[in-house]
């Protein structure tokens, strides 16, 4: 199962392979193909990868045509990931709240509504909400070799709370 999910790009959380609806799409498609919202179930962020309440709902997966899949997702207040690297690097669009991002070694930088964060390649970082303000953001994660994520350690609270 864990392969199943490296392949959709979400293994960030655990969810029977049913709760999964994957639209196949061919790299030489010529059709145009709508995805209706809600047709994806949404999922709670797993506790290995996550502090906090964190809800993942699954945009599209990676496929041949495109190979990154994208989620919204939401941290409520003081939720955040664990520190964690991508072979294939992430973007962040900050949609709704105020966040965090911090990449290993570097100082806490706040995001908000309009900020893109890009996550190179195999650089160590963590994201989440901020204190006391939820933060959505849409996750676009680039798949390598059927891998998205590679998990670390847990952000401790003296690490964030290093913030303030």
């Amino acid at each position: 199962m864990q392969d199943s999910l490296k392949s959709l790009g979400l293994i960030a959380v655990a969810v029977p392979m049913a709760a999964i609806t994957a639209v196949p799409v061919s790299a030489a498609s010529t059709t145009q193909h709508v995805s209706e919202a809600g047709s994806r179930p949404s999922l709670a962020g797993a506790a290995e990868h996550f502090t906090g309440r964190v809800r993942i709902d699954p945009v599209w997966s990676a496929d041949p045509a495109l190979t990154a899949s994208g989620a919204w997702v939401t941290f409520e207040p003081g939720a955040r990931s664990a520190w964690h690297t991508h072979p294939a690097g992430q973007r962040l669009v900050v949609m709704s709240g105020v966040g965090l991002t911090q990449e290993w070694g570097k100082p806490v930088q706040q995001i908000h509504p309009g900020d893109v964060v890009t996550c190179p390649a195999g650089v160590k970082h963590w994201h989440g909400a901020g204190p006391t303000t939820a933060m959505t953001h849409l996750a676009v994660t680039g798949v390598l070799d059927g891998s998205n994520v590679e998990w670390m350690e847990q952000v401790s609270d003296e690490q964030y709370l290093a913030t303030q």
